[in-house]
């Protein structure tokens, strides 16, 4: 059962003992922090709980707790307050607040320049801030000019902004596009399925080794070796094209590991313009590529015991 009160007509604490022994089972309506402290305070003042000895004081205290519904330890800093001030307050908050170092007119200045010279990013529209302030003497643009290029994009975000240009357009957030498929090659029988590592020659002399790229046909065990000065575009894409034209069967699907070498757009566009599909070992799967490996062990490693190239002879 819960219910509201008028406890105007309790004056005494003999009054106040009967009711606490009598309303065990009722439970009283909540009631807003605001009025709970002005009820607390009204009430101490009515009993003179200042002048009361200890055993009325607790008895006050427990008839707080059952009316307000507040903790023991709730009611002694509301007594607390009021046996230091004589009154019983709800504080009001006040949030603390800095400074605003760019105010509205500023804020009206950037988005005017912004729209004047086409909306650059923020790079190019600080230095036009610093360049109208420092070389044109522009006083108004001294505070502005002061603004770093991130809080630029936190000013661009505000509606005082928003609503200070023609046009406004958040910037975009573009999903990087992957290249490759990340999955291990199903050939199920058919040859054209190859698998790629790269393997550095190591370095001799002061001289810089070449780089040996080795692929296997996953199926025929078909393997085709050749080597670059450097693994760049310039170097690897016309090395990856002749290693590809010398299999005397189309190739179909070519396997490397994660390397930037081969996992890039030039690489990518070149696989895709002869129409042969372009995957990339998945994390946690050593074996996705161990062919190519394990072929580098004899046809690359154990030559280079025998032979060594110089980059600028290949």
């Amino acid at each position: 059962m819960v219910i509201t009160m008028n406890d105007s007509k309790l004056s005494s604490i003999v009054e106040v003992k009967r009711f606490l022994q009598e309303s065990g089972v009722i439970e009283f309506k909540r009631r807003s922090r605001k009025e709970a402290y002005e009820w607390i305070e009204e009430t101490l003042k009515r009993f003179d709980y200042l002048y009361l000895g200890k055993k009325e004081k607790g008895l006050i205290k427990k008839y707080l707790k059952k009316v307000t519904g507040y903790s023991r330890p709730q009611v002694t800093r509301q007594i607390k307050e009021y046996r230091e001030t004589g009154r019983v307050r709800l504080k009001e908050y006040k949030r603390n607040k800095f400074e605003r170092k760019y105010t509205n007119k500023d804020i009206l200045l950037l988005a005017q320049t912004a729209e004047l010279h086409d909306y650059p990013n923020g790079a190019a529209l600080k230095k036009t801030l610093e360049r109208m302030a420092k070389e044109y003497g522009e006083e108004e643009y001294r505070n502005i000019a002061n603004i770093s290029v991130s809080h630029i994009y936190n000013l661009k975000k505000t509606i005082s902004y928003q609503r200070s240009v023609s046009f406004y357009q958040g910037t975009k957030k573009t999903k990087a596009t992957a290249i490759g498929e990340r999955c291990k090659p199903e050939p199920e029988g058919r040859p054209g399925y190859l698998r790629v590592d790269t393997v550095h020659q190591g370095d001799k002399d002061g001289q810089k080794g070449v780089y040996h790229v080795n692929t296997v046909d996953e199926i025929v065990q078909w393997e085709v070796a050749g080597a670059a000065e450097k693994i760049t575009d310039t170097h690897l894409l016309p090395l990856l094209e002749k290693i590809i034209a010398s299999y005397p069967y189309r190739i179909i699907n070519f396997h490397a590991d994660n390397g930037s070498e081969y996992i890039n757009r030039k690489v990518a566009e070149m696989l895709n313009n002869l129409l042969i599909k372009l995957t990339k070992s998945r994390p946690r799967h050593t074996n996705d590529n161990a062919l190519a490996e394990t072929k580098n062990g004899f046809s690359v490693k154990e030559m280079d015991g025998i032979w060594s190239y110089r980059a600028e002879t290949c």
